[in-house]
């Protein structure tokens, strides 16, 4: 299914695409984790916009750049403040109560 078909699903909804990065990553804490995330906007290849948003307690740091190409696997909702598309759980769950995801770029899986 692609991003486009997954919102107009239920969501949260687990998804897996490719996308090209569209901004440098920012970097801020969590109110409700209280962790380091770092988050960045990218463009899935079917041309949904949205946020990637990684809890860099749990995985490392990604030093993506505007322009880089990256696959990603995580959990798809609408961010609260903004009704934008954002994918979070791109990391393992030490808690196995969501579907481990990931970022691969440069030839690496960042989990």
């Amino acid at each position: 299914m692609t991003l486009s078909g997954a919102l107009r699903g239920p969501l949260p909804s687990e998804v897996d695409f490719s996308a090209t990065v569209t901004s440098a990553p920012h970097f801020f804490y969590g109110t409700n984790t209280h962790a380091m995330h770092e988050a960045f906007t990218c463009r899935a290849d079917d041309g949904t916009a949205l946020e990637i948003v990684d809890n860099v307690k749990l995985a490392p740091r990604i030093p993506v750049q505007d322009g880089d190409r990256i696959a990603v696997r995580g959990e798809l909702v609408h961010d609260r403040g903004s009704g934008a598309p954002l994918v979070h759980w791109t990391h393992r769950d030490p808690a196995h109560r969501h579907i481990d995801g990931y970022i691969d770029f440069a030839g690496r899986r960042y989990a």
